[in-house]
């Protein structure tokens, strides 16, 4: 099957061989790398149909089996397969191949960049280093030895233990790696070149010793301590949490500046996008700490939830993916603050997921049809799917979800399983029913929420009923009901008396269904989905009063974070609607007192942040960007206008906080937080841009220092220019800080951005065959800067529809991640939707357009 044929999930079957053994030597040249695959394969069932194996941009050099070469007649080589007809029930095969893996700029399979070599093979990357049964059902033992230059490359790396390792003729060495834990071969990696190396140890709760080992480009070393100690904090929470202990001798992190994704959890081997392993306190912001955690820690989670059990096909992806973000989510909200944490995690998916839901790409869970698997790596699978994981600990409570996941190991630990083995697992450890449950891996789309309530003051009850809809779409046209958890707080303030909270957990199972709660003295306010329990859209209006009432006195932080951005968001609508509304006196009070509130700092600075751009345009059907735009930016300044004195109090107290030489870690993170947040606001006036200057020039981290610069940029200050020059002599030869610094140009709010946009991919550090570099450029422009992306003239469109057709022929794959703001096109105005339809039209008749491209592309104009 090719790649440009669809895949379905109905069509699985089981292959027709199994590979017991996988023994790979690999010789390493720029352009000429020989791979030699010498396979144990054994025929499943009884059945005499032929060996088909992928591959692609492979040059066969010779087929033999049990030691006998094969002659062309005996197997068949296509453009992306290798067809062996044999009849034989078990046999040794060795397939000699080559590959160039310095022309190989997709990033997919083994390639060269930054004078090392480096492999991707998730999801379809190893065809493009051997011919294989290339499908994650497909799970054998490897050993790989790994030939190189010693002086080149003097780390040659792969998966498992090492177990052999010396000298070889013309300067050349080898390393042989032996994984004793059966994978399939996208979980292979290979890495080698010349590295510094951070090593310790960590002894399990077994006690046995594990060697931990960061590979980092030279000079780098120092950067890489706080990942060792994000991944040390990993390894322990997941012991503690789920008993969960690891199982090599050594495990391994290699950080490279050209790579695809964030990271790759290869089996002991994790290749990182070095964006998620450096840091030091000069380079990198407190976000940056803080990814690198997360992303540290989700990596290393997926020895288990991804390694030790995988996924059967591809369509199960978020079995993997879903499950390991919630443990990465829940492991950051033990390490942090919990609440914010969880405000920001929802932030992501209503900017980003939700718009995904409703847009021409939207899918479920677990897709149903694949053209590229490369574009089903979305929000959707990973932060919806793990909303659904977090579901499942809402609904059955953290002891039975543990005794859940505990059964899911015993059960299927070294197997290839689906969602729906997980599921019953849930299902079977807790006695609680799940059937219908499953219905979230198989729907797409976000469910709308209905609420309407009533109180009978006669018998204090309160009434409230709740009616769900699912989108309805032609591959959709009759949504079942959905099994929703909804956590709630009935709020009832009294003049006489203290305020009383009731917290209940009720299950929407129907399409509509109704409750009553007694014992209440008076109507209760109503704060729905404490803790985001559920990714749905609630249509439920709340009176400014019942709002403030949330704001000031629910249990819930979420709720009261939710409550204040359902104010805002309104008043951004009805700014968008009439540009001359008078924001109300009483949304300056409640702001007011958010800020004067004995609150961690980081939440009060979450309760002040404006929904962004994504979030409004989300809720707001047919929007005219610009409007959009405009709201924003007049609402920015009345809450700056009105709040002044408390902005500048809050602003003086946090710098004085961070003054103080007791004060911890986190505490500096928060008032940090707290004072950008102030300056954000700040800097709006004209006659507080002194701050921000003076923040730029003081500055001694990067959080501080990229916040001033950001302000700079949002406002286009007059000494905005100096500053970039001198933030880029400064940084100039550290790759990840500079990638901040194409991506504040990309986002400058100026009437020139297009020439300065023109200037920046002209610059000699920009690339568009760096993926990092790419996204900080082009991706940054399109998703932060509104007000000139969806310029009125169609530059904006242009410029992206532009990088996007370059990109189709040197990696598709970030291509195919770039385009998303343009196929979202149905959610804009005219003429702003036909701007961008024009330049998808373009796209759609490139020649050669990659399927990455193609899939999208034929959906979103379908649509």
């Amino acid at each position: 099957m090719t790649r440009s044929t669809a895949r379905f999930l109905a069509d699985y079957s089981p292959a027709n061989f199994t590979i017991e053994t996988v023994n790979l030597t690999i010789e390493l040249d720029d352009t000429n790398t020989q791979v030699i695959n010498e396979l144990i394969i054994n025929r499943r069932g009884e059945h005499k149909e032929n060996l088909i194996l992928d591959g692609e941009k492979l040059t066969l050099v010779s087929v033999s089996i049990d030691n006998e070469l094969l002659s062309t007649d005996q197997y068949q080589q296509l453009e992306n397969s290798l067809i062996i007809t044999t009849d034989k029930q078990n046999f040794k095969l060795i397939i000699i191949t080559e590959i160039n893996p310095v022309d190989n700029t997709s990033l997919e399979g083994l390639f060269k960049s930054g004078g090392a070599f480096c492999s991707q093979c998730e999801s379809e990357g190893f065809r493009r280093i051997s011919y294989y049964l290339d499908r994650p059902d497909v799970m054998a033992i490897f050993t790989t030895t790994v030939i190189g230059d010693k002086t080149l490359y003097p780390s040659l790396l792969s998966n498992g233990n090492k177990i052999d390792h010396g000298e070889l003729a013309d300067n050349k060495h080898f390393s042989t790696w032996y994984d004793p834990f059966p994978k399939p071969c996208y979980l292979f990696a290979l890495v080698a070149g010349d590295f510094d190396l951070l090593a310790d140890t960590f002894t399990t709760c077994s006690g046995k010793e594990v060697a931990l080992e960061i590979f980092v480009d030279k000079g780098n070393l120092h950067k890489a301590e706080h990942a060792m100690v994000s991944l040390k904090k990993s390894m322990t929470w997941d012991e503690q949490t789920f008993g969960l202990e690891y199982d090599l001798n050594i495990y391994m992190i290699v950080a490279v500046d050209f790579f695809n994704m964030g990271a790759m959890e290869n089996k002991g081997l994790n290749v990182f996008n070095s964006k998620y392993v450096l840091a030091d306190k000069l380079s990198a912001t407190d976000t940056d700490y803080f990814n690198i955690e997360a992303v540290i820690a989700h990596e290393y989670f997926h020895n288990w939830t991804g390694n030790r059990v995988t996924c059967r096909d591809w369509f199960q992806l978020s079995l993997k993916e879903g499950l390991t973000v919630f443990r990465d989510q829940q492991f950051s909200a033990d390490m942090h603050s919990s609440s914010v944490t969880r405000i920001q995690n929802v932030r992501v998916l209503r900017s980003l997921q939700f718009a995904e839901d409703a847009g021409p790409m939207a899918h479920p869970i677990r897709p149903e049809k694949v053209l590229e698997m490369n574009n089903f790596y979305t929000l959707t699978v990973y932060e919806k799917g793990a909303e659904v994981i977090r579901m499942l600990h809402t609904l059955l409570g953290k002891d039975n979800f543990r005794s859940g996941m505990d059964l899911y190991f015993k059960r299927f630990d070294g197997m290839a399983v689906t969602c729906d083995d997980f599921i019953d697992a849930m299902s079977d450890a807790s006695n609680k029913d799940l059937r219908q449950f499953k219905l979230w891996y198989s729907q797409s789309g976000t469910p709308a929420v209905r609420v309407s309530e009533s109180f009978d003051a006669v018998k204090n009850e309160y009434h409230i009923t709740l009616a769900q809809q699912s989108p309805i779409t032609t591959k959709q046209p009759s949504p079942n009901a959905l099994h929703i958890p909804i956590k709630l707080e009935l709020i009832v303030n009294n003049d006489n008396e203290d305020t009383s909270i009731q917290e209940h957990l009720i299950e929407l199972k129907a399409q509509e269904q109704s409750w009553t709660f007694s014992g209440l003295r008076a109507k209760p306010t109503l704060a729905l989905l404490a803790d985001f329990s559920a990714p749905v859209k609630v249509n439920f209006v709340q009176d400014d009063e019942s709002l403030f009432t949330i704001i000031s006195n629910a249990n819930n932080s979420f709720c009261r974070w939710d409550a204040g951005q359902k104010l805002l968001m309104s008043t951004i609508k009805e700014l968008t609607l009439n540009p001359s509304f008078e924001i109300p006196e009483q949304l300056i009070i409640c702001f007011t007192g958010i800020l004067s509130a004995n609150d961690d700092p980081a939440f009060i600075a979450e309760q002040l942040a404006l929904p962004s751009f994504d979030e409004a345009a989300d809720l707001i059907e047919q929007v005219d960007p610009i409007s959009l735009v405009n709201a924003i930016n007049t609402l920015t300044l009345c809450l700056a206008q009105g709040l002044e004195q408390a902005l500048l109090s809050k602003f003086k107290a946090c710098s004085l906080a961070l003054e103080l030489t007791n004060i911890c870690d986190a505490d500096i993170i928060s008032n940090k937080a707290l004072k950008n947040t102030c300056l954000f606001y700040l800097a709006a006036i004209e006659q507080h841009a002194i701050l921000v200057d003076q923040q730029f020039e003081s500055s001694d981290n990067m959080t501080d220092s990229l916040a001033a610069l950001n302000f700079s940029a949002r406002y286009n200050l007059v000494k905005l220019p100096l500053y970039m020059q001198k933030f880029e002599q400064q940084w100039q030869t550290t790759s990840l800080v500079m990638d901040k610094w194409f991506s504040l140009g990309a986002s400058v709010r100026s009437d020139d951005i297009f020439e300065q946009l023109n200037k920046l991919i002209k610059h000699e550090l920009f690339s568009l065959k760096n993926p990092n570099r790419a996204r900080s450029l082009i991706g940054a422009f399109a998703m932060n800067n509104p007000k000139y992306f969806h310029s009125p003239t169609g530059e904006g469109y242009q410029f992206l529809a532009d990088n996007i057709a370059e990109l189709n022929t040197i990696n598709p794959q970030v291509a195919s991640r770039l385009i998303s703001p343009l196929i979202q096109f149905n959610s804009f105005a005219q003429p702003h939707k036909q701007l961008m339809q024009t330049q998808l039209v373009r796209l759609q008749a490139l020649p050669n357009l990659s399927n990455d491209l193609k899939e999208k592309l034929d959906a979103a104009l379908a649509s």
